[in-house]
Parts: structure tokens; C-alpha cells; sequence
């Protein structure tokens, strides 16, 4: 058992905050003069939400692209040290290629994060409401302004539904790893009736991981073991065309219908996703959401046993993609094995206000602010990302991709497999577009203070 530094660990990577802190900011800075933005960085750490010192009211953590270590001193020589995914930054032609980042979600179209408009820092704010939220905020603002050496690139609000959906409005966050060495297993079996506890090391740097190994610690001249306790933070702004999904929903299930089908709207919109809106898994509830318009966050589930050929959850599904439980391979337990190896965490929000009619297009912005830690870009979320997410020949599929974010190769295509003949459904359009981006570094307090050195 990982015995964990939680004073040296940055709040964010053990908590979302989402029940006490529904409200949040993200600030996107650049380094304009480092030797002015030290001193405003150091009188900023006491302001920093730990995995000890928890907050009531607020909480404030810190993250750094590779061009913001450089900006506050970290060598070539020492960068080198850190994940090559992040040295490259998201948006270099192989991170592009790697990630499905074409057409447009190409990173020239991005609002941010592309190389005309690149990011140095990121600090997250969260706060029990909006007005506690404005008060911190105006504060970090008026600081940009100050001559402190910092340049404020955008601010991107962020929040959580009452109900915890998304915008298309199935429940989100559910199916979240345990990290060892906390009371997060404990807590989700109390929630959810499962949990899948993983070693520390998959998402935080310097403990033992699924394979035994620790991955490499980041180290600079001042700090050998700089990367201890802290963590990589993928950051993807991902718009969502709401109106586009439900339109394309209700055309094909129309169409479907007629064929004696797929009987309903809701019932194909949850085939691609793999849970009804209220968060149920279709492997255990095949006929019909069990809690409709509320919510149900039950995770003990596995497809091996229950539906290995994908009768009740489409294969091709997005949460059977994104984690492929027991069914990856013919042999269930190698199955697990492999997939504990390539889990994330997310800590994703929501953006945008929720449109009062899925089938029109309100012209308004809305979406999720995609956010997970992982102690390896490259094995954790690049890997989901190529080898599940957009691969065409997922599992026993050919020319597939994810229905809800895949990329959209040979026309788009869903299979849901049935008997005596499967149903595949074409044409599936881009129903999201990457709007921003950049791979972060999140350091330990103990790195944090050596910034600020």
C-alpha cells in the first residue's frame, strides 16, 4: 500500500471538487517577464489547495506547459527529463497525427493553445458559488494587471450541471478509478457498488504503478526528484453539437423504426454511449433506463460475462471503448490487466448553458472542458485516444470509430450487434470539434516553491 506526501500533493490530483465547489474558472496565462512573475508566484502557493489543507470556500491549483518551465527556468537539459508527449506539446504534427486532430479540429482553427497563441500556465479556481467565485477571480485579475509579468490569455468558465449531465445529457463521471493510498475506494463502493482501486503511480509521479515500475521522475539541478508528486494534466476543450446528435438520432431511429428496430430516440443515443441518460449501464439494463430523469451511478459491471458479444452494449460504444472493462481480449482476466494499465482520471466540466431544445441550433458555444491526470501521457491518454477511441478495428469492428468523438473515416459507422444480424448505422457526422488544447505539467508543492525560487 502507497503510503502518499498528501501535503506535497496539489489537492486537484486526489478531488474534482464537483460536490462542494460546483463553480469554476480556468485561467490560461503567458509568461511575459519570469523574473517579475516569480515573486507574484510565490505569494500565490499559500493559496494553494493541497491533498492535506482542504478548503472550504475556494480552491486554487497551478499547472505548467513545457514553454511555461522553460519561462521560469527549467534548462533544456532538465526538460529533457520530462514525458517526450509533453516536451512536444499537443499541438506538434505528431501529437496531431496521434490524436485525430484533423479537418476541424485541426489546431489552426483552435481559441487557444495553438502556436499563435500558445499557453505557459493554467490555474484552476474552483468556488462554492459564483459570487465567491467573481471575488477570487477579480483578485487573480486585477494581479495580471499589475506589472507581475504575466499576460492573461482567456478565461474559460466552467461548471457542473445540477443534475451532473452533459450536454448531450447522459450523466457524466462516473466509472472513476480509486487512487491507492487514499479513502477514494471506500467512497465510491458506498456510491456506486464498485470501484477499481489502481496503484499511485498511474497518476502520480514517484510510486509504483500496475507494472511494477515507477515512471520517470522529471529532475532539474536545485530538486533530483523535481517530478515527485506531481503529475501530467491533459487539458482538451471539446465543443459539442448538440442539435447535430439528436437530429442525426431522431432521422436514424425514424429510419429504424421502420425496419422494426431500434424503437426510440433515447433507446440508439444510449446504444452509442452505453449508459441511458441516467447513467445506468446497458449490460446490466438492456431494455430501458431503470431510473429515467434521474440518475444511477451503478459501476459494477464487466462485459465478459454479461454481454462478451456486445448483445446488450454495443462494442462499439463509447464507454466500452474509453474502458474496456474484462473484454478487451478472449481471456477476462489478461483483459483487466491490460486495461488497468491505460486508465486516466478525468476531471472534466462542463461549459456553456444547456440548450433549451436539442433538435435547434440555439448559435450558442457549449461543451466540456475535457480534463484528466495520468503519470503517463503516452500510455495513458494518447494511448485510449489511438488504439480504442479512433481505431477502425476496435475489438472485432472494421471501419468504426467512436460514435461520439471518433474520427469519421469511411463515412462514419455504428454497429449494434444483435440476433440473427447486427444493425450498422452510417453517416455519423462529427458530433464534437477540438476548440483548444496543451499537455501541463502539475508539480508538487515541493517543485512549486522551486519555481518560485
Amino acid at each position: 500500500m502507497a503510503t502518499l506526501n498528501f501535503p506535497d500533493i496539489q489537492g486537484f490530483v486526489l478531488s474534482s471538487y464537483a460536490s462542494k465547489m460546483p463553480c469554476a474558472n480556468y485561467f490560461l496565462l503567458k509568461v511575459t517577464d519570469a523574473q517579475s512573475a516569480k515573486p507574484w508566484l510565490a505569494s500565490l502557493i499559500p493559496d494553494v489547495t493541497t491533498g492535506k489543507d482542504r478548503k472550504t470556500d475556494f480552491s486554487l491549483n497551478i499547472a505548467f506547459t513545457s514553454t511555461g518551465l522553460k519561462a521560469f527556468g527549467i534548462k533544456e537539459a532538465e526538460l529533457v527529463t520530462f514525458s517526450p508527449a509533453f516536451q512536444d506539446g499537443m499541438v506538434s504534427a505528431t501529437r496531431q497525427q496521434l490524436l485525430g486532430d484533423t479537418g476541424n479540429s485541426d489546431s489552426k482553427y483552435w481559441a487557444w493553445g495553438h502556436k499563435d497563441n500558445s499557453v505557459d500556465m493554467l490555474l484552476l479556481l474552483f468556488a462554492t458559488d459564483e459570487t465567491m467565485l467573481k471575488v477570487k477571480a477579480d483578485r487573480l485579475i486585477d494581479q495580471f494587471s499589475a506589472g507581475n509579468g504575466l499576460a492573461l490569455i482567456k478565461i474559460l468558465p466552467a461548471g457542473r450541471q445540477p443534475d451532473a449531465k452533459e450536454h448531450f445529457g447522459f450523466l457524466d463521471g462516473i466509472g472513476q478509478p480509486a487512487i491507492e493510498g487514499t479513502d477514494q475506494k471506500q467512497r465510491q463502493q458506498n456510491r456506486t457498488g464498485h470501484a477499481t482501486e489502481l496503484k499511485a503511480g498511474e497518476f502520480i509521479l514517484g510510486y509504483e504503478n500496475e507494472m511494477q515500475k515507477r515512471d520517470p521522475l522529471p529532475r532539474t539541478a536545485e530538486m533530483q526528484e523535481f517530478g515527485k508528486n506531481g503529475t501530467y494534466l491533459v487539458f482538451r476543450q471539446i465543443e459539442q453539437h448538440v442539435h447535430k446528435f439528436w437530429n442525426y438520432i431522431k432521422t436514424t431511429a425514424s429510419g429504424l423504426n421502420a425496419q422494426g428496430t431500434i424503437t426510440d430516440e433515447e433507446k440508439l443515443a444510449s446504444k452509442m454511449v452505453g449508459r441511458w441518460p441516467s447513467g445506468a449501464p446497458l449490460s446490466e439494463y438492456p431494455n430501458g433506463d431503470p431510473a429515467p430523469g434521474g440518475t444511477n451511478e451503478e459501476n459494477n459491471f464487466s462485459f465478459h460475462s454479461a454481454d462478451q458479444d456486445g448483445l446488450k452494449c454495443p462494442i462499439g460504444a463509447h464507454i466500452r471503448r474509453s474502458n474496456p472493462r474484462d473484454s478487451l481480449f478472449d481471456d477476462p482476466e489478461m483483459s483487466a490487466l491490460t486495461v488497468r494499465r491505460h486508465r486516466i482520471i478525468r476531471r472534466g466540466r462542463s461549459y456553456g448553458d444547456r440548450t433549451k431544445d436539442v433538435y435547434h441550433n440555439d448559435g450558442e458555444e457549449r461543451g466540456l472542458h475535457f480534463i484528466c491526470i495520468n503519470s503517463n501521457i503516452e500510455r495513458q491518454f494518447e494511448f485510449v485516444q489511438q488504439t480504442w477511441v479512433n481505431n477502425p478495428n476496435f475489438a472485432t469492428l472494421n471501419k468504426e470509430s467512436d460514435p461520439l468523438i471518433g474520427l469519421r473515416n469511411d463515412g462514419g459507422m455504428f454497429s449494434i450487434q444483435g440476433c440473427p444480424a447486427r444493425t450498422r448505422i452510417h453517416n455519423l457526422t462529427e458530433f464534437t470539434t477540438i476548440k483548444g488544447g496543451a499537455y501541463f505539467f502539475m508539480p508538487g508543492m515541493a517543485a512549486l516553491n522551486a519555481l518560485a525560487r
